[in-house]
Parts: C-alpha cells; sequence; structure tokens
C-alpha cells in the first residue's frame, strides 16, 4: 500500500526471490519503478524476526564461532550462535541474510 495515497499495489511473490523470507506484515519497503511500473523492491538494511524453532545449546557452549542452525518466524532459516533460543528477537542483515545481534525489548 502507497502511504501517501492508501493505493493497494500488488507484486508477485515470485519476482521478490530470497526477499521474500525477510517481509513481515505492515513493513515499510521502497518501490523501485521503472517507467511508471513496479518492478522491484528495495528492503531495508535489516529486520527484527523471532526465531520459531533452532536447537537447544548446550550448557558451557562459550565458543565464539561456534553457531547452529534457526528457523525465523518468515521461514527463513540462518545460523545463529549457540546461546540464542526459540523466542529471541534477532537483527538480521538482509543484503546478506546473516545473525547481527540480538533485538533489545525496545526494537
Amino acid at each position: 500500500m502507497d502511504v501517501e495515497t492508501y493505493d493497494q499495489i500488488s507484486f508477485p511473490k515470485s519476482k521478490l526471490g530470497t526477499q521474500a523470507k525477510f517481509l513481515q506484515e505492515n513493513m515499510q519497503v521502497l518501490g523501485v519503478y521503472i517507467d511508471g511500473k513496479l518492478t522491484a523492491i528495495e528492503l531495508p538494511a535489516n529486520v527484527v524476526l523471532r526465531v520459531s524453532s533452532t536447537v537447544p545449546g548446550v550448557k558451557g557452549d562459550s565458543v565464539s564461532n561456534m553457531v547452529k542452525p534457526a528457523t525465523l518466524e518468515t521461514g527463513l532459516e540462518i545460523q545463529v550462535p549457540l546461546f540464542i533460543k526459540e523466542g529471541d528477537r534477532l537483527r538480521v542483515d538482509t543484503r546478506t541474510g546473516q545473525y547481527i545481534e540480538r533485538a533489545k525489548d525496545s526494537d
């Protein structure tokens, strides 16, 4: 939806590719128009997503370069540090798809 005119704009999910895994409801993105036609979207540099599932870390695992897989609320699968648990909110880079940090409650 255009936030200025409230016009509904549709864009095929198939054209989004991997960007679709970062989209959330009510997220603001920039539209890229060529000759008045929407051709792509531009996501923010990072998004905050909740971990929906991951394996539990083992107590004592504190080596900083160890990672495990995690599935986020949008279905995106990324590698995260061992201390991350289900329900955590993570900041993820939309350009690389990599974990940045745990999000603060105010984010």
